[in-house]
């Protein structure tokens, strides 16, 4: 039997196969795609799976299928070029394996022992590995740095994209986040992935000598800058000061980075808008009237926040159970932050090999920012720095590296800056 098709299915079905057959004919276009998708793409649930607290969803979305593409037309690039090798050697390569090697093993441990759904940790920790299979597929590909600045400019049109959609939501009141998310969007997310990408662009900005590119890049921190303040997330309000203090650290044009920060500290209580300042001193003020809420030097918290510190408590008990190599990937309750996070999950093992992967890629990070001369790709380097330490402080309060819509964009542009010196060594 034929089965009959809704108007939008056909349409989907033939967009799909003509990404599909596009994709696998040209790497470079499946490549842009993925960049438009990482923000742009849709979210389908196709089904359900146990966590040790609650039933997880399980989401596919377009990215996934076109990382499959890439993968194929890698794979079979490999076979054709043999003295390629499967992975391009880069300084990350054993960090990453090692991360990934921890993962599994904690995870079935942890399902031998009963505390994990082998179905849902087995799919966790792929979904872990297909972030930095991007990471390798994107080193793999790119011969040039004219590819790097495509690439980019991909990537800073696609903020712009999504900065513009995030300011159409405002006038509808609540919190703005990233297009696509359903119902309940995750404004978090949103102002994690744009202290990111925010950064990038003022990288680019402090390393210009071109007013017509500083005047591009200004705009389109401002257009980006604009729904970050209307996420009214604390984790990301927070991000942004280590990533502005980057700048000061890393900037040549240092005096005019502390002038500009210290001018925007000053004058951001009078000129936020009031949903940002109810946003904060919600912290404040909404516990005073509570009473089951953590008070910290006599000052009490708000009910979400109390809840959340009392969880890191609980794990922070918890965790000496396990100390080594945890209760595996989605063993244990749900956590909003990354360090605390790991340490339940994969142990001082996993937490120890995180941290030295983190150590790795600033290391080369800022080794890249220090060795490149030419003004776009200096200001990328110091933009992914500043970025990066952002995120970092991110992690405090939310699962930033492991979060799909930070993390894509995050090991995209972590190869573009990896592979830096090496193209400039063959310019």
């Amino acid at each position: 039997m034929i089965p009959v098709l809704s108007t939008f299915q056909t349409f989907a079905l033939t967009a799909g196969m003509i990404i599909f057959i596009a994709g696998f004919a040209s790497t470079d276009i499946a490549l842009y795609i993925l960049i438009f998708s990482m923000l742009l793409s849709p979210e389908f649930v196709v089904g359900t799976t146990e966590g040790a607290a609650m039933g997880r969803g399980v989401t596919l979305r377009l990215d996934d299928f076109l990382i499959v593409i890439i993968g194929v037309s890698w794979l079979a690039k490999m076979s054709i070029k043999k003295e390629l090798g499967l992975f391009l050697k880069t300084p990350l390569n054993r960090p990453i394996a090692y991360y990934i090697i921890i993962c599994l093993v904690s995870t079935l441990l942890g399902a031998m022992f009963g505390r994990v759904s082998l179905k849902t940790g087995f799919l966790f920790v792929m979904k872990y590995f297909e972030y930095m299979i991007i990471y390798f597929m994107v080193a793999n590909h790119i011969e040039s740095k004219k590819q790097i600045r495509n690439y980019l400019w991909a990537m800073l049109i696609t903020c712009a994209i999504v900065s513009i959609i995030g300011i159409a939501q405002i006038p509808g009141g609540g919190r703005v986040s990233a297009p696509f998310e359903g119902e309940v969007g995750e404004p978090n997310t949103f102002g994690g992935y744009l202290v990111f990408m925010i950064s990038i662009v003022l990288g680019l900005l402090l390393a210009s000598n071109s007013f017509r590119d500083q005047l591009l890049y200004g705009l389109l921190a401002f257009l980006s800058a604009v729904p970050f303040i209307y996420t009214q997330s604390r984790t990301s309000y927070l991000a942004a000061i280590p990533a502005a203090l980057a700048f000061v650290w890393l900037s040549e044009r240092r005096n005019w980075v502390i002038a500009a920060v210290l001018l925007l500290g000053i004058s951001l209580p009078f000129i936020a808008p009031e949903p940002a300042r109810e946003r904060l001193a919600y912290t404040l003020t909404q516990g005073r009237s509570q009473r089951d809420v953590v008070e910290v030097g006599g000052l009490k918290l708000d009910t979400s926040l109390s809840a959340r510190l009392r969880s890191y408590k609980a794990a922070a008990r918890d965790w000496v159970e396990h100390p080594i190599l945890g209760y595996g990937v989605t063993g244990y309750k749900f956590l909003d932050t990354q360090y605390l996070r790991l340490i339940t999950e994969t142990g001082l093992i996993g937490l120890t090999l995180f941290l030295l992967l983190i150590s790795t890629i600033f290391r080369q990070g800022y080794h890249v920012f220090k060795g490149t001369k030419d003004p776009f790709y200096r200001g990328l380097a110091m933009g992914y720095m500043a970025g990066f330490i952002g995120l970092i402080g991110h992690a405090l309060g939310a699962n930033t590296f492991i979060i799909v819509r930070i993390m894509e964009p995050f090991w995209f542009l972590t190869a573009m800056v990896i592979l830096l010196p090496e193209l400039e060594k063959g310019a």
